[in-house]
Formats: C-alpha cells, sequence, structure tokens
C-alpha cells in the first residue's frame, strides 16, 4: 500500500508541474488546438528524450527481483523526473509574458487534472500490481503534453459559447453608444505604437479610451468594452490583431468602427496567412468595415498601403514620411538624438493647413511615420497645432518599442526588444546610425515567424548590421547562421561577432566591451514558447 501512496503523491506533484507549463504555453498560442500541436512538434524536442527515459524504465523494471521492481522502479522514476524537472526549471528562462490564471486558463488547468486524475483510478482498477501501477502512471507522465492538447479540444466549443456570450454583451454596448467614436488600427507593425500615439494626442481635447498594451483580440477587446468603457469616454481607440484570415473582420462585427488606421502590410503572420496577398485582404477589411461615412487614413511609406488607399470611395487621408502626390500629412527634416527625435510636421486635412515644429522622447522614422498617423486622425477630428504639439510631447516611449533607456554609467541603452521583422529592424538600425557617439553594439536573436522567407531576412538583417555595428552580439547558435552569414558576406570582422546561448550570457559579454559613450540597441528578443533545440 506504501508504494501506491508514494507514487500517487510524487504524480501529483509531476502532473501539476508539466500542466502548468503546457499550460503557459497552450495560453501563448491562443489555446489554439492546431498552433499547441505545431509547436509540441516544432520546439518540444525534450519531450521526445523524456519519452525515451521513461519508456526505457518501464523496459528494465522487468529486469529487477519481483519483490523489489515496485520499489526499484518507484524510486529510480522520482530520481530521474526530479532531476528532468530540475533540468527543465533551471533551463527555463524568465517569462516576456508570464502565464496569467485567467478564468479560461484555470478551467483548461482544472480540465487537464481531471483527465490525468482519470486516468490514474483508471489504472488503479486496471493493473492489479503495485510494479504496473507505477508503469501506468509513468506512460500518464509521457503523454501529458497530449492530454493537454486533449484539453484543449474538450474546452473549445465549452470556451467558444461563453465567449459569445461576452462579445454580444460587448456588441450591445457598442451600439447603444451612438455619440462614441470608434477608432480601429490595424496592420502587420506600427499598431500597438500608433494606438498610443493616437490616444495621447487626442486626450488634449477628448475623453478617450484605448486598448491597453496588446489587447488585440476579440476576448482582449471585449474585456475592454465590457469593464473600461464608461459614458463619458467620447473615442474607444481599439487595436485589432490579426494571425488568421477573417480575425480583422470578426473584431469590426464587435465594435464597429467610423475611422480606420491600415498602419501597414508586411510579412508578419506569414506562416498563419499562407501569402501576403492574404495578409492585405485581411488587413483590408479594417477599411472595408468602415460606414459610407467612415474615414480611412494610410500609412503612405508603405507601399502597399498606398495603393489600398486609393481602392475604396470614402474619406481618405494618406500620412508619411516623405513628401509626394497623394500624401495628406508628412514630415521633413528627421532627425534622431541621444535625446530623441525632431521634425517638422505638414498638413492639409479637411481644408485645414498646417506646419509646426515637433520634438519628442522617441527614436526611429517609423516612429515619426506613427505620430503622423495621430497627427492626421487629430487634424480630423479639429484639434488645434498647439494641442498636437503638447500631445506629441507627452508621448512616452512604448516599452520595449526603441526605448531609450535611462543609465547611469554613460552608455545609451536602445530597448526594441518587444518583436521584431524586417521593417522594424530595418528602422532600428538606421536610428543608430544617425546617433552620435562611440562603439555602436547590437543584441539581437534574429527574427522569427518568417516563413519560406525566415533564412533570406535574417541575412539580409546581418548585412544591414555589418554597415552600422561595431559589434554584433547573436543570441542562440542555431539561430545565427544567417545574421552570421550576411555580417561575413560584408567583410564583418569575425573577432566583433559574439555568440551566446541566452540574453543573461549577452549581458555578461556586453560588459567585456561596452565603455562610456557607446550605444547599445537591443533588437528583438524570443518568445517564450521558443526553443531552438
Amino acid at each position: 500500500m506504501l508504494v501506491y501512496v508514494l507514487a500517487i503523491i510524487f504524480f501529483a506533484f509531476v502532473s501539476v508541474y508539466y500542466n502548468r507549463f503546457y499550460l503557459h504555453m497552450a495560453q501563448l498560442v491562443g489555446y489554439k488546438p492546431n498552433e499547441f500541436l505545431n509547436w509540441l512538434n516544432k520546439y518540444d524536442r525534450d519531450n521526445f528524450k523524456r519519452n525515451f527515459i521513461f519508456l526505457f524504465l518501464l523496459f528494465i523494471s522487468n529486469l529487477f527481483p519481483k519483490d523489489y521492481s515496485s520499489y526499484a522502479l518507484l524510486i529510480l522514476w522520482i530520481a530521474l523526473a526530479s532531476i528532468n524537472i530540475y533540468t527543465h526549471y533551471n533551463r527555463r528562462k524568465k517569462a516576456k509574458k508570464p502565464l496569467n490564471f485567467t478564468y479560461r486558463a484555470k478551467r483548461l488547468f482544472a480540465c487537464a487534472l481531471f483527465l490525468n486524475l482519470l486516468l490514474v483510478i483508471i489504472s488503479y482498477a486496471l493493473f492489479k500490481s503495485p510494479l504496473a501501477f507505477i508503469n501506468g502512471l509513468i506512460l500518464i507522465q509521457v503523454f501529458i503534453s497530449y492530454l493537454m492538447l486533449i484539453s484543449l479540444k474538450i474546452m473549445l466549443p465549452i470556451e467558444k459559447k461563453i465567449q459569445q456570450g461576452f462579445i454580444n454583451e460587448a456588441r450591445e454596448i457598442i451600439k447603444r453608444r451612438k455619440d462614441l467614436l470608434v477608432i480601429g488600427i490595424t496592420g502587420s507593425y506600427g499598431k500597438t505604437s500608433t494606438k498610443y500615439f493616437i490616444k495621447t494626442i487626442l486626450s488634449e481635447k477628448y475623453n478617450t479610451l484605448m486598448t491597453p498594451e496588446s489587447y488585440n483580440t476579440p476576448m482582449g477587446i471585449t474585456k475592454v468594452v465590457r469593464e473600461q468603457l464608461r459614458d463619458e469616454h467620447e473615442i474607444f481607440v481599439c487595436e485589432m490583431g490579426a494571425r488568421y484570415v477573417g480575425d480583422i473582420k470578426e473584431l469590426c462585427d464587435i465594435v464597429y468602427p467610423k475611422m480606420g488606421v491600415l498602419t501597414a502590410v508586411g510579412l508578419q503572420h506569414l506562416e498563419t496567412m499562407g501569402s501576403q496577398e492574404n495578409i492585405k485582404k485581411t488587413k483590408y477589411a479594417l477599411i472595408e468595415s468602415l460606414p459610407d461615412d467612415g474615414v480611412a487614413f494610410f500609412n503612405g511609406d508603405n507601399d502597399i498601403c498606398f495603393e489600398l488607399s486609393k481602392r475604396r470611395n470614402i474619406e481618405t487621408y494618406v500620412y508619411g514620411t516623405n513628401k509626394k502626390e497623394g500624401i495628406n500629412v508628412y514630415a521633413t527634416d528627421i532627425k534622431n538624438t541621444r535625446e530623441g527625435l525632431k521634425f517638422t510636421v505638414h498638413g492639409d486635412v479637411d481644408g485645414k493647413i498646417v506646419q509646426f515644429e515637433c520634438r519628442t522622447k522617441l527614436l526611429g522614422k517609423h516612429n515619426v511615420n506613427n505620430i503622423l498617423a495621430g497627427v492626421a486622425v487629430a487634424l480630423k477630428l479639429g484639434l488645434s497645432e498647439e494641442e498636437i504639439k503638447r500631445g506629441i510631447e507627452k508621448i512616452e516611449p512604448v516599452p520595449h518599442r526603441l526605448q531609450i533607456l535611462d543609465t547611469n554609467n554613460g552608455v545609451t541603452v536602445i530597448d526594441d526588444a518587444f518583436n521584431s521583422n524586417p521593417e522594424g529592424s530595418a528602422l532600428a538600425l538606421e536610428a543608430l546610425s544617425e546617433m552620435d557617439g562611440g562603439k555602436k553594439i547590437i543584441v539581437t536573436p534574429g527574427m522569427i515567424e518568417l516563413g519560406e522567407v525566415e533564412y533570406e531576412e535574417n541575412k539580409k538583417f546581418g548585412q544591414r548590421i555589418a554597415k552600422t555595428c561595431d559589434y554584433a552580439i547573436l543570441v542562440g547558435r542555431k539561430r545565427s547562421i544567417p545574421i552570421v552569414d550576411g555580417l561575413k558576406e560584408e567583410n564583418f570582422p569575425e573577432d566583433r561577432i559574439i555568440i551566446v546561448n541566452s540574453l543573461d550570457e549577452a549581458t555578461k559579454e556586453l560588459s567585456k566591451i561596452v565603455s562610456i559613450g557607446d550605444i547599445v540597441l537591443f533588437e528583438n528578443d524570443l518568445p517564450d514558447n521558443y526553443n531552438e533545440n
């Protein structure tokens, strides 16, 4: 009997640990069973090694004398599983997006634990010997990740029903607010920053609510509408994210935007969208959802956006950092400095012509572009030059997006670690190149989720690094191969290429080469569910 008790207690510990880990991974892929399965196949290679070790345990358990085999197997299992958990725990980096125990996460966790418990009960009922029972528990551990997958599939219809109730409630709240102006923002990149900038500028005149952080999914937006939208709010700035075709249309059917801002159409989420044409159609769904008296705003610096601006016959304004035919709001004299950007705004919106100088704490030409989106919207909504300038000066850098960090050691640190894409990484390097200072150092793992073009884009990234930086610290030995190829093609000194396995290791290497006056760019950080092994 003691064997059964010890085995069950230890299995409970194993079950809670691994189910919590796989719950986190499921949350990071949006609780989508197919994406979770793809993650298991692509990144959870250690699971295969664990399976091999514990299946081997089942084999050798039969080699022990019968009287001692169950105790021997239990001791071996506890020892090996404990070592495995300890190793797994220490190899995991600090989560960029920690597990959030939402009600949905709790329901999924409970379902997974219930499945584990059910299989334990079945094992106890079926197997009449302690040895066979322990074998059953080990088999459950071996396939615990797939039990989470089964739990996802079980909970999916239940969650959809729960979500639909919340969505319907949010939709009714928006419908009742006839006076509320909803501004939808989408794009392959730039949408979160643009949302912050528009909200900050418009707040100089209007009571404005925005979706916080990266709340850009149906449930994220629904939560904001249900819990934060008040009668005093005059404008709701709503970021809209998309990983699959049809996602933007789904969001528009919840909040009914009257203005739409399309920031860019690029390669982000090419793997899940399938083609750039699908990305274009999905993003443009925001503009198609606007009413006939709606207003559309397009980024004229993005060729596809500029092309799309001519497609629908509604009131349309185009913004961009370069003056050309068809641009309504543009900027000149753009300069990146250690204190931030300075530039001059020129605008012609709704018959209102303006020109004024601006300063901001932000860096990067693309941030000027995103600010111009806010200027265009503000001019349309009747803000004065002074209100717009004041709003621009109040804009704080979005955390981890070309954010200048305060240091006490004379080193300028630029944090652009939230994510990276071909266009964004090029703009970050452009900002770095314009700044005066000592050595220019980049710390980066490169770019991910670019599908078939990932190698080529990272190689180009390496070529751009070679033209801007004095040192390159690359995170991930496999991931860095295309970047190194690009660096070498530009004859970048090999002794200035430093390859490490983690951000902590990169920081240690950085401390050996950095000095007063240097500028360090942290470009991209890998997601928590990424593993290159």
